[in-house]
């Protein structure tokens, strides 16, 4: 189970970095990566959506899994369903190893 969080950890970190990343243009912020990533927080705080509590990662900081969560969520569906294919693959491989 540790090892499973710490796979999921990881994809999501990188995948928080990328997004990050994004803000910066060359010579500006990009406002519409900003409002993107302000839209997903709140939709993350009023659905109350923590993927990091989902996958059984807990946090010791309140409200950033939430926080996170609307990073990841203002990437769009598209992101989304490929990050949870990684997450799934990676738990699979894993548990083919296993048996």
């Amino acid at each position: 189970m540790i090892l499973k969080g710490i796979i999921a950890a990881a994809l999501l970190t990188e995948a928080l970095w990328q997004t990050i990343k994004l803000l910066k243009n060359v010579k500006e912020i990009n406002k519409d990566v900003l409002g993107a990533i302000i839209l997903g927080i709140i939709v993350a705080f009023a659905a109350k959506i923590d993927i990091f509590e989902i996958l059984g990662i807990p946090m010791d900081i309140r409200y950033l899994g939430n926080i996170l969560t609307g990073i990841l969520i203002s990437r769009g569906s598209n992101f989304i369903h490929d990050l949870l294919g990684n997450i799934s693959e990676s738990y699979q491989v894993r548990k083919t190893r296993q048996s």
